[in-house]
């Protein structure tokens, strides 16, 4: 039997409503209200369904989205991403793993809804203007302007250099390391002078509220971390290869950036209620 569309293309329909969202939790919540739509849609009239359902997806997405920008503004301290478990396979399509990095996900949160849907179905998902309009309810014209806005803006702000999994990961195991000895100076080693490290809390767990900047200062926080019976464990987490560890008997997920071997930015993910999926491999697709 051929499969209903919809579980077809579930990874797909997932991950565009990830990306709009940064949050699976929310993504999942607009799959399900999506397949009741779907559910009662005359199939006979649908002649692309792919296209037809990422536009069902996009629609409820950018409904939740809009709410969420409300909620987000009361949000104690730095907002991050929920992060996801992912294979290392997510890495070898390298314009997907870049599109669900924390670094990506968090520049797109600057984003108004409509131009970050505009930004993920066009730059991401490689939709026609025409498709993405329908999707947004605006003009193809309207649509090439916000996406060209969008794009300079992303551009502006994302992380200005890609690189191999196999340099990613070498200097994770270089920071994972500074990490258990604890010693500053090993810590400063490994990142960059200006890196940037932002915790989320949410209110619920120990976090600085604003990001914490330098090498210096980073390596500081991180040392005193350690001192707190600190276990770390590398893992694969959006499509780069990243660490999970135990601050005192606490969780935490992070995430890096990196650029000329160093780590540039740190993403320090405490809020337990984004942490619940860390043992479930999220699927993803383009």
């Amino acid at each position: 039997m051929t499969p209903d569309p919809f579980v077809a293309h579930r990874s797909l329909l997932f991950t565009v409503a990830y990306e709009m969202l940064g949050s699976a939790t929310d993504a999942e919540d607009v799959l399900q209200d999506s397949w009741l739509r779907w559910a009662d849609v005359d199939r006979s009239q649908v002649h692309d369904p792919r296209a037809y359902l990422v536009r069902i997806v996009t629609r409820q997405a950018l409904n939740r989205l809009r709410t969420l920008s409300r909620s987000r503004e009361d949000y104690v301290g730095e907002w991050l991403p929920e992060p996801l478990l992912t294979s290392p396979d997510v890495a070898e399509d390298v314009e997907l793993a870049e599109s669900v990095s924390m670094a990506m996900l968090t520049v797109l949160e600057t984003l108004a809804p409509v131009e970050r849907a505009v930004f993920v179905l066009r730059e991401v998902f490689d939709m026609p203007h025409g498709e993405i309009a329908e999707a947004v309810g605006k003009s193809p014209a309207s649509v090439r302007q916000i996406a060209r806005r969008a794009r300079g803006h992303i551009m502006a702000r994302r992380p200005r250099m890609r690189v191999s999994a196999s340099e990613q990961q070498a200097v994770m195991d270089r920071f994972l390391a500074a990490l258990d000895t604890g010693r500053l100076q090993d810590l400063m080693e490994v990142m960059a002078p200006d890196v940037v490290m932002i915790a989320d809390g949410g209110g619920v767990a120990a976090a600085a509220l604003t990001p914490t900047h330098g090498a210096e200062a980073v390596a500081a926080v991180l040392a005193r971390a350690s001192r707190s019976a600190l276990v770390s464990t590398a893992t694969w987490l959006n499509g780069a290869v990243a660490a999970r560890i135990e601050v005192a008997g606490e969780p935490a997920a992070v995430s890096v950036a990196v650029a000329d071997g160093r780590i540039t930015h740190i993403y320090l993910v405490r809020n337990p209620l984004k942490l619940t999926r860390l043992d479930q491999q999220a699927n993803l697709a383009r």
